[in-house]
């Protein structure tokens, strides 16, 4: 009988540190679901989950977005509509603060999330961003992460998401930009 609850107990100190390991290597499901949701909503230019018009400023018009990352101030869509750029990018406030180290935390924990997402693509694959992670310098004081997304697809060739490290004037911000990135000409 004792062995029988020393294993069961054992078993159970085991599943609890599974979870554990899990928990912490992976980003939570409401985090996944999210970027899933707003990668998927790229080939729709955004148009499903674009909320109020927020404001209109010259060549770009914001709009509310209707999907959040958690833990996100502000997300938004932007639609630029000049000769050169029509496209739409979605953009989220990860952090606004005055704590440089609070600022490299929010900043390598978005990039890391980002990357160890898994997007259930349209037939079922599993889709990834992949890139090397920029370290932050602090006598820089901007910092820019741009992850690609691993998809043979033509609506997605460019796109990526980039994750900034940004000095102003009362602090810093994180902000995390999913985009196609437009050809300079």
């Amino acid at each position: 009988m004792r062995q029988l609850l020393v294993s069961f107990c054992l078993l159970l100190f085991v599943q609890q540190g599974q979870s554990q390991f899990y928990k912490s290597i992976l980003p939570s499901p409401e985090f996944n679901n999210a970027l899933e949701k707003i990668v998927l909503d790229f080939r729709l230019d955004y148009k499903n989950i674009q909320g109020e018009l927020v404001d209109k400023r010259g060549e770009v018009d914001v709009y509310a977005s209707s999907i959040t990352i958690p833990g996100a101030q502000d997300c938004k869509i932007l639609r630029f509509h000049s000769a050169k750029d029509t496209t739409a990018s979605w953009q989220a406030i990860v952090y606004n603060g005055e704590e440089y180290k609070d600022a490299v935390r929010a900043y390598e924990n978005t990039c890391r999330l980002i990357k160890k997402s898994r997007i259930k693509w349209i037939d079922r694959s599993i889709v990834t961003f992949t890139g090397s992670i920029q370290a932050p310098r602090e006598e820089i004081r901007f910092t820019s992460t741009t992850l690609q997304i691993d998809l043979e697809d033509d609506r997605y060739r460019g796109f990526e998401a980039q994750v900034d490290l940004i000095s102003t004037y009362t602090g810093f911000e994180v902000q995390l930009n999913l985009h196609k990135k437009v050809k300079e000409y």
